[in-house]
């Protein structure tokens, strides 16, 4: 049977739809309706059932999405072995992170594995932790790397491995104009009438920004949303609002923006994950060595 296809109906069982697994899966729930469609003319046995609005599994779907989580395990059991059989970090791997950590970490991580590891080819792709770690679990991505916050964990599916490579600090940025920018520290609940420019809904670090002011008594008000911290910095630079400001891949500030520090500092937490069934792969190692140098010499 077709790996593609059986990758495609473990999605479909571990997300519960065809809709979340095209999503999980970055792919259109047609694309998904036809690998599936396919696999089951391969089984000779339907495979999915009408179930109100939605789908569910048959009885034979369940039985053959079991047994594709352990076929997708082996496989990439399998591909360990062989790479630690060889004992060199060779091949193709694939690294996710989120912007400032691509932006602070990428580069000189990336020099390293080539210079070090000729053999080995790997590519960067800049994505928020919210789709790398599901690209990890289904195998678009070997490697990712993610944060927590100090104060708010973000949740790991099973079956990954983590490592940490450094805690970040978090600034204020502030409008030079500003009646805190002189400030040589600040505390968050400062800010309790600022207008906010942060991260869209739903992702982790607006989550964070919401938990952490409301423990503080103060409900945010965002005034403006963007994703990128220098269109971030850029939108405070114009004196439209506040934002937090990470140090890690940050660069010099506009002009008119005030880094400020806070009293209780704020930190994230950066580490790589990986599936635990590719520990033995020599290119995870050293991949995950080189981000780990990045973060030392980003410290």
């Amino acid at each position: 049977m077709n790996l593609e296809r059986l990758r495609t109906l473990a999605a479909v069982a571990r997300h519960g739809s065809v809709s979340a697994a095209a999503e999980g899966l970055h792919v259109t729930t047609s694309a998904v309706s036809q690998q599936l469609a396919k696999l089951e003319r391969e089984a000779g046995q339907q495979l999915l059932a009408k179930h109100g609005r939605g789908i569910r599994l048959t009885d034979a779907g369940k039985l053959l999405s079991e047994h594709a989580v352990r076929i997708l395990s082996q496989v990439e059991v399998a591909q360990a072995d062989l790479e630690a059989h060889r004992g060199q970090a060779v091949g193709e791997l694939t690294i996710a992170a989120f912007p400032t950590a691509a932006r602070g970490l990428g580069p000189a991580a990336l020099a390293q594995l080539r210079a070090q590891h000729p053999g080995l080819r790997t590519r960067l792709h800049e994505m928020e932790p919210d789709g790398a770690l599901p690209g990890v679990v289904r195998g678009d991505f070997d490697v990712a790397v993610v944060l927590d916050w100090y104060n708010k964990r973000m949740p790991l599916p099973p079956g990954l491995s983590r490592a940490a490579l450094l805690d970040d600090v978090a600034d204020v940025a502030l409008p030079a104009g500003h009646p805190l920018a002189a400030r040589a520290e600040i505390d968050l609940e400062d800010l309790a009438e600022a207008d906010w420019i942060a991260w869209p809904e739903g992702e982790f670090c607006r989550e964070w920004l919401t938990f952490t002011m409301r423990g503080k008594g103060v409900e945010p008000r965002v005034a403006h949303i963007a994703e990128e911290h220098h269109t971030q910095l850029a939108l405070v630079a114009a004196g439209l609002g506040v934002a937090v400001a990470p140090r890690l891949g940050r660069g010099p500030l506009p002009e008119g923006v005030r880094a400020v520090p806070v009293r209780s500092t704020v930190r994230r937490h950066l580490y790589a994950v990986w599936r635990a069934d590719a520990d033995r792969r020599p290119s995870i190692r050293a991949a995950v060595e080189a981000l780990r140098v990045a973060g030392g010499q980003a410290g």
